[in-house]
């Protein structure tokens, strides 16, 4: 029987929620990804040009370090990754998480919460993250899931190994 682990970043419990959600309809592990250096409100602050996440969305290719506490995936066969949209893509840390990750042979998924964005661009920025690594995955298209539905609807679409 084929195992799954659903890693996610969650920097205000909404991606947790929905993580926890996959992972309980699954009967999958959960790991939560964190900044090695944690966001605060005043970071987080889309109207502020000059805050750290904003700085950090815009600059191409750039990567924002993690904990250094990220489960072996040897044995897994299936990968789910949860992260919010922040400015029409991942977090920059979701670019340091796949750096990190063995995926290779992986079945992947990708969802994001979002108060806005399609998963589009999102979609192309993990494609190209994952491409620049090397890895050979089986890549399932991803969504926006803001809600236990939402999830619903979008499990039984996913090539899961089994």
């Amino acid at each position: 029987m084929a195992k799954t682990i659903v890693l996610y970043y969650s920097a205000t419990g909404t991606t947790k929620a929905i993580a926890e959600y996959i992972a309980q309809q699954l009967g999958a592990d959960l790991h939560a990804v964190q900044a090695a250096q944690p966001y605060t409100s005043t970071d987080l602050n889309w109207h502020d040009t000059s805050t750290r996440a904003t700085v950090e969305q815009h600059q191409h290719n750039s990567r924002v370090a993690i904990k250094d506490d990220l489960p072996d995936l040897a044995d897994y066969d299936n990968v789910v990754i949860g992260h919010p949209i922040w400015w029409g893509i991942p977090p920059r840390l979701v670019a340091t998480l796949i750096d990190q990750l063995d995926l290779n042979g992986k079945h992947v998924a990708l969802f994001a919460t979002s108060g806005g964005s399609t998963y589009e661009r999102s979609q192309s920025f993990v494609e190209r993250t994952i491409k620049e690594n090397g890895y050979e995955v089986t890549l399932n298209e991803g969504a926006v899931l803001n809600s236990p539905a939402r999830v619903d609807q979008w499990l039984p679409r996913q090539n899961f190994k089994k």
